[in-house]
């Protein structure tokens, strides 16, 4: 209460409209268009509109010059300069004026049969879903936050209008633009309100570029399709506006609109376009940031000129009843694969069923471009989540679908929420139901999967063709365009020369001449404008396609590769009332449905994958344990340190001996070439002291850390991801998977290879590719100890010893070492050349012992 009083404390403060001052029927249209404004482009609905409205006006205007319509072929379009049916139209306000007579007459006494009571009013389910309707749908309003201060609302009547001339009327209750402030950059909301006729089943947002409409608005704007033109004064808070549809053709002005403001006419009739008429026209409402009055009658709220019936009142032959909203609605969720036609799918279901309101985020994105909102420069992201980029944050942080979540339940419509990703997923499934009630909506999944029905693959087929002959005329279009503009540069140069030529005297020569010049550029000129489009149609391989392949993804990659593992079909059990395969039964369609995900999971790599706790123990075990048997080797190889280990060793063993009172074995002689590297117990100590790796060079060392880290890698990813049909990656995906656990890049070429192939050949032994899966596979178990790593390692290196001893060039390995950082520059000595640093500092001098000069220098070295 308290926050409708500050808004109409803000109304009343705020000062009055201006009107205006523009005559009807002028013609003027606006440079500027504002949001929500429609194109003016030239077509032919201009002209069929200009042509309709002269022979509206015609038989009420006298003397009139020329017949209505010549100007338009002489003067251009209706939308760039005052034409012929502006100047009729201007003939006949000025006639208007001095009889002081309307153009419309008082309407006769109809003894027809009345339409019933209660049939007229506004349609409960014809309108879109931000349409609040109370008082028995005689004020309307929409939600003034969440974003929808940025999207049109729009309602039909009950009935539809066939013949007669009735009327309708709005009142402006309240303009609620002003209470939504811009945040930063973020336009302005706008105030609009729309009044007009619309077919059945076309577009609810009136006035949004479709053809299906004719309407007329607080600006003052007539449209259709995409022209726009100003005819009217504008109107707006506290004003009473009526629309009077004249379809008598009996009238001086039947199939026309006009609008009367507070019961004064502020519009000329406008014809109505032909491609409208022959079907019956539902009086239309649509507003945004606004809240309106709808009065159908019998009443007026503001009196008119005339005598005329409201559509309340409207004789029963002249209208139709429009279809009733459905006793029980339904919400439909569909369910398909990604990139197998799911949303051709949908769209053809909208097309055949017009009752069902999508509600989806590119529904939205559409939404808000159709309301006057600037498209976005790129769509981005995929079908399923187009990205909205409007600069706009209440349209760009899902604040719309939570409004609409709210709003949809107490709604008399049929939905169909096509969101591809989550109708996939149970949980997702689950939550969405939960937002229709237990019993207000019949709750159906409808699933896509398998071999498409007879009917949608003719409407692939048609869709298919269709994009072909677009592409194919977009070639012809731009390759004629080139061919245009080089013959323009070879006639000016042809030209250019010709200037330059001497004249020749004989003038029937120069005549002569002349005229094979024009016969020549005629000729060239019917070659190149006779040039027809070759007939467009598919072929073989295009006719056995089941989907297109389309532009942006269903589903973008890194959203699919974290949700695809758990796609399933929708059961009953979830909550639906019904459940549908309408292209195959539901053994195939889940068997279908199994074998996708499977071989998804052999592709796609999983981004949100994070190292478990037992790699990380792991890991740094044997960090530890590496960095131990390396400082081991070096000490091995000073001839200090290594004397020290010997007698380390010797007193433990010594100790040992004497604990269990035996004596101190000798060191048995061991020749390190004919040594069993498989038969060593301790890697440290072959048994003489010596460890297996003192021969290791940087290559071993190289090789025996990359054997370890493939193994537990791989062992590590299917521990963490815990899926049986994930028992390991391809190579494709090992740099990935090898920087999201080591926190290093894999890179080949520090082995001095260029392919994966190359480097498993120096750890075959513990790597390996699996030939049907093409996954990385380690040989060694889980628990394998880290001793088995330093022998195949030893047991390599002595392979390549022997192999090189025999002469083989091959076996030398060679890896490149990586840069050691710079170490600190020492110092120069006396000797060396360029500046030297002084030996002591400067011997320190007081104020007094300085002079004047020294003084000057202090003073320069301190600036």
């Amino acid at each position: 209460v308290t926050h409708y009083r500050q808004r109409l404390a803000a109304m009343e403060a705020s000062e009055q409209r201006e009107d205006d001052a523009i005559a009807p029927g002028s013609g003027e249209v606006d440079e500027a268009m504002g949001e929500g404004d429609a194109p003016v482009v030239e077509d032919a609905d201009a002209e069929a509109h200009s042509g309709a409205m002269a022979s509206a006006i015609a038989p009420v205007v006298e003397d009139a010059d020329a017949p209505a319509g010549e100007a338009d072929a002489e003067d251009g379009p209706a939308d760039e300069a005052p034409n012929e049916v502006d100047s009729l139209a201007e003939a006949s306000k000025d006639e208007a004026q001095k009889a002081d007579v309307e153009l419309e007459v008082d309407s006769a006494d109809d003894p027809r049969p009345r339409v019933a009571k209660g049939a007229v009013g506004v349609s409960e389910w014809d309108a879109t879903v931000n349409v609040l309707a109370t008082a028995t749908g005689r004020l309307l309003t929409a939600p003034p936050e969440g974003g929808f201060q940025y999207m049109l609302a729009g309602v039909r009547t009950t009935v539809g209008l066939k013949s007669g001339r009735y009327a309708i009327e709005v009142k402006v209750i309240e303009e609620l633009g002003d209470f939504h402030s811009a945040r930063g950059r973020e336009p302005a909301p706008k105030f609009i309100v729309r009044l007009g006729l619309s077919l059945a089943g076309s577009s609810l947002l009136l006035g949004d570029g479709g053809s299906g409409s004719v309407s007329l608005d607080s600006d003052g704007f007539f449209a259709f399709g995409k022209l726009r033109k100003r005819v009217s004064q504008k109107f707006g808070r506290h004003d009473v506006v009526s629309l009077i549809v004249n379809l008598d053709a009996s009238s001086r002005t039947a199939n026309t609109i006009s609008l009367f403001r507070n019961g004064a006419r502020v519009c000329e009739p406008q014809a109505i376009p032909e491609q409208l008429l022959g079907e019956p026209l539902y009086p239309h409402v649509a507003y945004k940031n606004a809240t309106v009055q709808v009065n159908l009658g019998p009443d007026f709220l503001s009196p008119l000129p005339f005598k005329c019936t409201m559509l309340a009142g409207a004789a029963s032959e002249d209208v139709e009843v429009g279809r009733s909203a459905p006793q029980q609605c339904q919400v439909l969720f569909p369910v398909g694969l990604p990139d197998t036609g799911y949303f051709d799918w949908v769209d053809g279901f909208l097309e055949e069923h017009p009752d069902f309101e999508e509600i989806s985020d590119r529904r939205i994105a559409e939404w808000a471009v159709r309301s006057g909102v600037p498209r976005p420069r790129s769509q981005g992201a995929s079908n399923d989540k187009p990205a909205l980029r409007f600069g706009i944050r209440s349209l760009e942080d899902s604040s719309v679908n939570r409004v609409l979540f709210h709003v949809m339940p107490t709604t008399r419509k049929n939905f169909i929420v096509p969101e591809l990703k989550a109708n996939l997923l149970s949980d997702e499934r689950k939550e969405a139901l939960l937002k229709f009630g237990p019993s207000e909506f019949k709750k159906v999944a409808m699933v896509m999967i398998g071999e498409p029905s007879a009917e949608y693959k003719d409407r692939v087929q048609q869709l298919l063709l269709a994009d072909k002959r677009a592409k194919v005329e977009a070639n012809a279009k731009k390759a004629a365009m080139e061919e245009e503009r080089k013959r323009i540069v070879e006639e000016r140069r042809r030209r250019a020369e010709e200037a330059n030529k001497p004249q020749p005297e004989d003038k029937e020569q120069q005549n002569g001449e002349e005229k094979k010049d024009e016969d020549m550029l005629a000729a060239e000129a019917k070659e190149e404008g006779g040039g027809d489009i070759a007939v467009v149609e598919l072929s073989e391989e295009e006719r056995k396609l089941w989907h297109r392949s389309p532009t942006l993804p269903d589903v973008a990659e890194d959203v699919l590769s974290r949700a695809f593992a758990g796609f399933s079909l929708p059961m009953k059990s979830e909550g639906f009332d019904e459940v549908v395969f309408a292209w195959r039964g539901e053994e195939e369609a889940a068997k279908i449905l199994r074998d996708w995900v499977y071989a998804k999971k052999l592709a796609t790599r999983i981004e949100d994958l994070q190292p478990g706790g037992g790699f990380r123990e792991s890991w740094s075990a044997w960090t530890a344990t590496l960095q131990g048997w390396k400082t081991l080797q070096a000490a091995w190889k000073d001839p200090t340190k290594k004397k020290a280990l010997l007698e380390r060793r010797a007193e433990r063993r010594r100790a040992e001996a004497e604990e269990k009172g035996e004596d101190v074995p000798k060191d048995p002689e061991i020749d390190m070439e004919d040594l069993d590297v498989g038969a060593v117990d301790d890697v440290t100590d072959v048994g003489n002291g010596e460890p297996l790796f003192a021969n290791f060079a940087y290559e071993d060392w190289a090789l025996l850390s990359i054997r370890y880290e493939l193994h537990l890698l791989l062992h590590s990813f299917r521990k963490d991801v815990n899926d049986e049909d994930r028992p390991g990656f391809a190579e494709r995906d090992l740099p990935f998977y090898f920087e999201r656990y080591f926190k290093k890049p894999f890179v080949l070429s520090n082995f001095a290879v260029d392919k994966l192939e190359g480097l498993i050949e120096h750890i075959e032994e513990a790597i390996v590719v699996d030939k049907e899966t093409s996954f990385l596979k380690t040989l060694l178990p889980d628990d394998a100890p880290a001793s088995v790593f330093v022998k195949q390692t030893e047991e390599q290196r002595r392979e390549r010893q022997r192999r090189s001893d025999a002469g083989d060039e091959t076996a030398e390995v060679k890896f490149p070492r990586p840069a050691e950082p710079p170490s600190r520059a020492a110092p120069r000595s006396a000797g060396s050349r360029g500046p030297q640093p002084p030996a002591h500092p400067p011997p320190f001098r007081s104020q007094g012992d300085r002079g004047q000069g020294d003084r000057g220098r202090d003073r320069g070295s301190y600036r």
